[in-house]
């Protein structure tokens, strides 16, 4: 992950925190979701938060949280909130 995270804008939160609350999360997943998500959404602070499903991860859905850049990466977690309301129709697929 870390070649990855050099190519990649990152927040220094990202680089020093997310991979040790999330190691599980890959940096092809993050560049997935931000090149294709399924919902995209800016928060009233400007940051931008995408959503995606990841079938290696049994179809769970990554949210990925950006500065208001729309490039430098903040956050990246799984949300189990999101996908509980995917499966009941609430959320697109």
């Amino acid at each position: 992950m870390a070649g990855l995270i050099q190519k990649m804008k990152t927040t220094g939160y990202f680089r020093n925190v997310v991979p040790a609350k999330h190691p599980e999360i890959q940096m092809e997943w993050v560049e997935r979701v931000m090149s294709a998500p399924i919902k995209r959404f800016i928060q009233s602070d400007g940051r931008i938060v995408l959503w995606g499903n990841i079938a290696e991860a049994d179809g769970r859905v990554l949210r990925v949280v950006l500065l208001e850049d729309g490039e430098t990466v903040h956050n990246a977690f799984f949300d189990r909130n999101f996908l509980k309301r995917q499966q009941k129709g609430e959320e697109p697929k």
